[in-house]
């Protein structure tokens, strides 16, 4: 039977089926398999059609995840399930009725990029000096009050201060400009669905008819817009059930409130509550150390995770010197590991904020180790990429003024300045797109590629169409003819790219491009992870988030790095913190790593901090035994203006080592308390003192 490899709580939640229910699903506790089998059960078991159930989760992987394990379970039913993330859904429900919400069907959907393309358009048009008015942080406001639900007409009470009127005709500007350009932005996937639920009762009916249970992953993570279009979905018939995790809500900077969790029981009168505290991924003493750390919040629900696994070893705690010495010890740790037999892949090293990652990604080239760094640079984001989905998105929806200013001279095509501000001044005074405006000159051959692509788009498949774009557009013949190993590099990627289309033929056999295109713009970098490939893992500790690793390493935990600066004058987001700090500490599970530094060079400047109150919070019978007398060495005061170090450091001819000024060299001398280092020219020979704080071994 499907339960039957279930403990009694998930037992217990996949079997509540009668009106709300909360599982709050401590980390590694089978939340995604009590999650797959309670729908399978719903379906094989209560015989409720796969058409209605909706099953919200937070990422795209992570709804692939949730529908192949289902399918493991229940055959190809599956696939009739509406498994998705909020965005996902909310496009659905636009596409299914985009008149009604005055937009033509083939709109464009803006990613984050672009919406900042636009700002920084509407500040130009203003003539606002971009050192005063910050582009980033005014899109980043509108965001912000996009997802409090909060529109420029509402917005007009809060703006008081001159730079919050600036701002509020940005917003106004930005709303016009998107509806002209017949597209949205990420934050309209959430926003639009509740417009139309509240607009018309009767479809909002329909859907809570289709979809008459609803499942909602990570719901400590859901904002207001995305909270509201769960009550109104599940309003009719109550079989929602969310499942989540109070202790692990670190999203409160991207509009998440996790006291939506908190208060499930108040909204949703007479809900169950099942808690799964039974973890299934760490040691005893790995999850101890996190209960230590969470116990300290105020603002949660109480639970207090368990295991039967194994004790596993204490957590190791290192104090390095200074942030080089802390990378150090992390390679050389992790060669140790590789020479143990361990994978690459089985690693993470986790840090706080992403200026962290370069003197660990040097210390590990530098040592051949492989990496990856999760929620990098992402394959969707570069630069021939953008191309080329611009061109594909103009041949959508020709009213698209983003992507049309991003290609119109891409490659050169002499298309001049002059040319673009006459032709979007003839726009804006004809209530026209820059496309529709083009009557001559050289824009007039570029509009006829367009034409033609447009023409031919639905004759062929998306495959020979990015072909047909390369070739008509130049983009092709202009990087073949650079002859460079950049050039050569881009071109691979669009190879790459054409490559992704034909997964996604052979995957859902003819595909149009509109479909093409919602799919790719809803990606995210996490959708892109993989895990295998034998590397190590870089990443932070936001991203680590739903993912775990036999050995983690967590660097730079101290005062002013983690927890962060910006949290230590505000109690709520100290919490926030420590969810980070638990979120980061149960993602290991066979060892864990601590490691800080006494200094360390941040943003350009050198830095020193105690060690974080976390690693305080932990009882110190969890910890290796050296502990204690790190502790005691962390009491006494640290002088900036000190020069040496007060540990005897060993050296041997032939060592390499590292100086602040001089950099890299290697040991040819060595007396009682001198060394002598070569060099490269011009430095050459230098005779050092054998613990000075600027030189340590590499």
């Amino acid at each position: 039977m499907l339960i039957d490899n279930l403990n009694n709580k998930q037992k217990e939640a996949v079997l509540y089926n009668d009106g709300p229910l909360l599982i709050l699903a401590g980390a590694g506790s089978g939340k995604t398999k009590v999650l797959t089998t309670k729908i399978a059960y719903l379906i094989e078991e209560k015989k409720v059609s796969p058409y209605e159930i909706l099953a919200i989760t937070f990422t795209n992987k992570a709804a692939m995840e949730m529908k192949e394990r289902i399918t493991s379970l229940i055959g190809t039913t599956a696939r009739n399930i509406q498994i998705s993330t909020f965005h996902s859904f909310g496009l659905k429900l636009i596409r299914e009725n985009a008149n009604l919400l005055g937009y033509e069907t083939n709109f464009s959907i803006m990613d984050s990029d672009d919406s900042l393309t636009i700002v920084k358009k509407i500040m130009k048009e203003m003539n606002l000096d971009p050192k005063v008015y910050n582009s980033k942080a005014i899109k980043s406001k509108i965001s912000s009050c996009k997802n409090e639900m909060i529109t420029p007409q509402s917005y007009e009470k809060y703006a008081i201060s001159e730079y919050e009127q600036i701002t509020l005709e940005v917003y106004k500007k930005y709303e016009k400009k998107l509806k002209n350009s017949n597209a949205l932005d990420f934050d309209d996937l959430l926003l639009l669905p509740i417009e139309l639920f509240k607009n018309h009762p009767s479809i909002l009916e329909k859907y809570q008819e289709r979809f008459r249970y609803v499942l909602i992953d990570e719901y400590q993570d859901t904002n207001e817009p995305q909270y509201i279009l769960s009550k109104m979905m599940s309003a009719k018939y109550r079989n929602i059930c969310v499942v989540g995790d109070d202790s692990q809500a670190i999203f409160s900077w991207r509009g998440a409130n996790y006291q939506k969790i908190l208060n499930f029981e108040k909204d949703y009168k007479n809900a169950k509550v099942i808690m799964l505290e039974q973890n299934y991924r760490s040691t005893k003493k790995i999850l101890d150390a996190a209960n230590c750390v969470i116990k300290n919040n105020k603002q949660r629900k109480e639970k207090n995770l368990w295991t039967e696994n194994e004790d596993g070893e204490k957590i190791k705690y290192y104090r390095a010197y200074d942030g080089r010495d802390e990378a150090h010890y992390v390679t050389h740790t992790i060669n140790k590991l590789k020479e143990k037999g361990i994978s690459y892949e089985d690693i993470a090293i986790l840090y706080r904020t992403n200026a962290q990652s370069r003197t660990m990604e040097e210390e590990l080239l530098k040592e051949n180790i492989p990496y990856h760094i999760v929620g990098g640079f992402s394959f969707y984001q570069r630069k021939e990429i953008k191309d080329l989905l611009a061109y594909l998105k103009l041949i959508h929806n020709p009213k698209d003024n983003v992507s049309f200013l991003r290609v119109i001279n891409t490659p050169k095509r002499g298309i001049g300045l002059k040319s673009i501000e006459n032709l979007t001044k003839k726009a804006d005074e004809n209530n026209l797109s820059l496309f529709e405006s083009i009557d001559g000159g050289k824009e007039a051959s570029f509009k006829e590629i367009i034409e033609k692509l447009i023409d031919i788009k639905e004759k062929i498949s998306l495959t020979e169409l990015i072909d047909k774009v390369l070739d008509s557009s130049g983009l092709k013949h202009e990087l073949e003819s650079e002859k460079s190993l950049e050039a050569d590099i881009r071109l691979e990627n669009l190879e790459e790219f054409k490559s992704i289309t034909r997964s996604f033929e052979a995957r859902e056999g003819e595909i149009s491009l509109e479909d093409f295109l919602f799919e790719v713009s809803l990606v995210s970098d996490k959708d892109e992870y993989d895990s295998t490939n034998g590397k190590v893992n870089l990443m932070t500790v936001h991203s680590v988030k739903g993912l775990e690793y036999d050995y983690v390493f967590i660097i730079g935990v101290e005062e002013g790095l983690f927890p962060h600066m910006n949290a230590l004058m505000e109690a709520g987001e100290l919490e926030e913190e420590r969810r980070l700090c638990y979120v980061a500490i149960t993602r290991a599970k066979k060892d864990l790593y601590i490691i800080n530094a006494r200094r360390r060079v941040l943003f350009g400047h050198d830095q020193i901090n105690p060690p974080s109150r976390f690693i305080g919070e932990i009882d110190a019978s969890l910890i290796e035994s050296n502990f204690h007398e790190q502790k005691r060495k962390e009491e006494e005061t640290i002088i900036i203006g000190d020069m040496f170090r007060e540990e005897v450091v060993d050296y041997q001819v032939g060592d390499y080592v590292y100086h602040e000024s001089f950099g890299t060299g290697r040991v040819v001398e060595v007396t009682n308390t001198l060394i002598s280092v070569a060099f490269k020219h011009p430095i050459g020979i230098k005779k050092l003192m054998k613990n000075h704080k600027k030189i340590s071994k590499v």
